[in-house]
């Protein structure tokens, strides 16, 4: 049956408190982006290096810099938010997250509307929200499967993802539009900014709102304390589970190589001649190609050969990627980086499905806090390479090379890991 887990009435429920906090939460993330490029546009940093001197972008490096305090709390986070997820409540969990990422917002809304807001508090607000998301993730990723009955669940993680992307869409284009708009009647660039973090605040208390709602309240089967050896359970199943280390190497190699998100504001300003809306408009791209990908997933039969779409889905997002990086016109930039994110959204429903059908429940947290930090640390550090390499040779360099590098890197995947290659789906 199509959109079968659509059925079950807690994944409605937690479906819909997705679309909410995530569009606020793209909506925050466009913002933060564009408040830190125009905190420091057309500003530059002077080295010296051997000698010689070099001109550094500070606003290529300063987005660059946002990859590290994203970075650092998910490193931090994610696998003792993987071990909170097998340990409590994930319902109550998730509910906690979302309260207090809203009134993370909140603030960072208040501060700015007050003209106070500089790189520092913005800085450790996007540290903030993202060691958030580390406690989250793992909990919302453990109770899915506990949701839907196993013949869906391929279809309910499917849905995940489009809800994820339709965020993409409407998140960067709403905020992008309403900045735009409001920097074409003389507004100073802090006033959308701030409604925007205002707007992602209500949308995030809502999200809390809906999750409060489920019946279901994923209690883990055996629940532990945190401990050193509950810790240690967790990373030696991954990493001994040599299909779900496999899938986890891809993604962390794929995304820190390959991730153009970044490098954004320079390319819609500097190579395209965009302004706000432009950007908005370039950004959501990504998702438009991830909602129609992951529609045809939802709506399509199960995929028997896994493991072969799988590696060339990411093979397809690092091929478009480097050619999003040669491109001067925004008709072609936008649809190579549509690609990219049609890409990018088969792989991750495949890679998530293998990993959660080879899990057991018990372990699905800490499992899923491990993947973490390969899947959203790799595209932090990928944001701190892209930004030196940008600031040094410019950002459609540092996305070029980025993208090859990707593309060489799925094929030496596919040569290691054979079981991978050949994997296919019991249940197509």
């Amino acid at each position: 049956m199509r959109l079968a887990a659509l059925r079950y009435r807690d994944f409605r429920l937690l479906w819909s408190a997705e679309l909410l906090s995530t569009t606020g939460s793209q909506m925050q993330t466009f913002a933060i982006n564009w408040h830190v490029f125009q905190l420091l546009n057309d500003q530059t940093l002077t080295l010296q290096l051997f000698g010689q001197e070099l001109v550094l972008g500070a606003e290529a490096l300063g987005l660059g810099g946002l990859g590290l305090i994203r970075m650092l709390p998910i490193i931090l986070c994610s696998l003792l938010g993987g071990m909170a997820a097998d340990a409590w409540e994930r319902r109550s969990l998730m509910v906690v997250t979302r309260a207090l990422a809203a009134l993370l917002s909140l603030g960072l809304a208040l501060l700015t509307l007050g003209g106070g807001a500089s790189l520092v508090p913005v800085y450790l607000a996007g540290a903030l929200a993202a060691g958030l998301m580390a406690f989250d993730l793992p909990a919302r990723q453990s109770l899915v499967p506990q949701l839907v009955r196993r013949e869906h669940l391929s279809n309910a993680i499917s849905l995940e993802m489009l809800v994820w992307h339709m965020a993409n869409i409407f998140g960067p284009a709403l905020a992008g539009a309403f900045i735009g708009l409001a920097q074409r009647q003389g507004v100073h660039f802090s006033g959308p900014v701030g409604m925007v973090y205002a707007l992602t605040a209500l949308a995030l208390l809502l999200a809390a709102g809906a999750v409060a709602l489920l019946r279901h309240r994923g209690a883990a089967p055996g629940r532990r304390h945190l401990n050193p050896g509950a810790f240690m359970e967790g990373l030696r199943f991954t990493f001994r589970t040599r299909i779900i280390r496999g899938t986890m190497l891809l993604d962390f190699l794929a995304v820190f190589f390959g991730s153009a998100r970044s490098m954004l504001p320079i390319v819609a300003v500097d190579v395209l001649g965009l302004g706000a809306q432009g950007y908005g408009l370039l950004a959501a791209a990504q998702p438009v190609g991830s909602v129609l990908a992951g529609s045809l997933l939802a709506l399509g039969r199960e995929i028997r050969r896994q493991g072969l779409v799988l590696l060339v889905s990411v093979a397809l997002y690092a091929l478009a990627t480097t050619l999003f990086g040669l491109s001067t016109s925004l008709a072609l930039s936008w649809l190579l980086f549509a690609f990219t994110g049609a890409g990018d959204t088969v792989s991750s429903v495949i890679r998530n499905t293998i990993r959660q059908v080879n899990t057991p429940d018990g372990l699905r947290g800490r499992m899923t806090g491990v993947n973490m930090v390969f899947a959203m640390g790799g595209p932090q550090l990928g944001e701190i390479e892209a930004g030196l390499v940008a600031a040094l040779f410019g950002a459609p360099f540092a996305i070029v090379t980025g993208g090859l590098a990707a593309l060489v890197l799925t094929g030496v995947i596919a040569l290691r890991y054979p079981r991978l290659r050949r994997y296919t789906s019991a249940a197509a």
